[in-house]
C-alpha cells in the first residue's frame, strides 16, 4: 500500500468552498490539513507535507497586504523547496502573475475547481511535472473569460498556456515576455485583434512573433479580410479541440 501524501491547504480567509475541494482531495486518499492566515507555520510544517495548496480569495488584486503574504509565502516555498499549486480566478492570473512574479514558478489551477482537474494538477505538482520548463509557451488574447478558459484546458497538457483579456494586457505582457504564440481574437472592445497585430509588427522585439487569430466567422470574404493583415493563420473559433491542438502544433512543429 502506497504511503499517504500530506497535503496543506493555505487560507488568506476562512472559505466554504474549500470544504468541498478538502473532502475531494481526502476522497483521493490525501491527508489534508487547512491552515488558515498563520502562514508563519510553513516551514514548521514543511517537512511532513508533501503539497501545499493556496486558495486566493477572489479580491487579492485589490489587497496590497495579501498580495505581500502571497509572495512571502512563494518565498518561503521556495526557500524550502517545496511543492506548491494555486487556485485562482483565470481573470486576474495575468495581472496577479504582474505583481508576484514568483507564482509562475508553480502549478495553477482554474476556479471553479472540478474534481478531476483538481487531482490531475495535485498528482503532478507533487511529482514536479507542473513547471512546463521544457514546453513551448502560448499567449491566449480573448475578452471572453469562458472561451479563453476552455482553450486553455484544451492544450495546457502540451503548453504552457497564459491569457489576457484585452489588447493592451497582450502588448504589455509580451514586451515582458516571451511566447512561442500567440492566439489573437480578432474581435475585441477598444484595442482589437488587428490593432494588436499592427503594434506588434512596429515593435523589434515582438515584429517576429508569431501570430494566429481567433476568429468566429468563417465566410471566404471574412477569412479574406483576416489574411489580409498578415497574420501567421487564423483559427475559427468554433474548431474542435483535436482540430485545434493539431494546429497548433503543425504552427510550432
Amino acid at each position: 500500500m502506497s504511503e499517504q501524501k500530506n497535503i496543506k491547504i493555505l487560507l488568506f480567509r476562512y472559505s466554504v468552498v474549500v470544504k468541498g475541494i478538502e473532502r475531494n482531495l481526502c476522497d483521493l486518499n490525501y491527508s489534508v490539513e487547512v491552515i488558515t492566515e498563520d502562514f508563519d507555520s510553513i516551514e514548521m510544517v514543511s517537512s511532513s507535507t508533501n503539497l501545499f495548496i493556496v486558495y486566493l480569495p477572489s479580491d487579492i488584486m485589490d489587497d496590497r497586504v495579501k498580495l505581500k503574504e502571497l509572495s512571502d509565502v512563494c518565498n518561503t516555498i521556495k526557500k524550502l523547496e517545496q511543492r506548491m499549486l494555486l487556485i485562482g480566478e483565470t481573470k486576474y492570473h495575468f495581472e496577479l502573475s504582474q505583481a508576484v512574479p514568483a507564482i509562475d514558478d508553480y502549478g495553477w489551477l482554474d476556479r471553479p475547481v472540478e474534481s478531476e482537474a483538481l487531482g490531475v494538477a495535485v498528482e503532478q505538482s507533487i511529482k514536479g511535472t507542473v513547471s512546463h520548463g521544457a514546453k513551448k509557451r502560448i499567449l491566449i488574447v480573448d475578452d471572453d473569460p469562458s472561451y479563453a478558459g476552455m482553450v486553455r484546458e484544451w492544450i495546457k497538457d502540451h503548453y504552457k498556456v497564459d491569457i489576457v483579456t484585452n489588447g493592451l494586457q497582450a502588448i504589455s505582457f509580451l514586451m515582458k515576455n516571451k511566447v512561442d504564440l500567440v492566439l489573437l481574437d480578432y474581435e475585441m472592445p477598444g484595442v482589437d485583434g488587428p490593432k494588436v497585430l499592427k503594434m506588434l509588427r512596429q515593435e523589434a522585439s515582438t515584429k517576429d512573433q508569431r501570430i494566429v487569430f481567433l476568429t468566429g466567422v468563417g465566410t471566404k470574404e471574412e477569412v479574406a479580410k483576416v489574411m489580409e493583415m498578415k497574420p501567421d493563420g487564423y483559427v475559427l473559433k468554433s474548431t474542435t479541440r483535436d482540430n485545434l491542438i493539431a494546429y497548433i502544433n503543425k504552427q510550432l512543429g
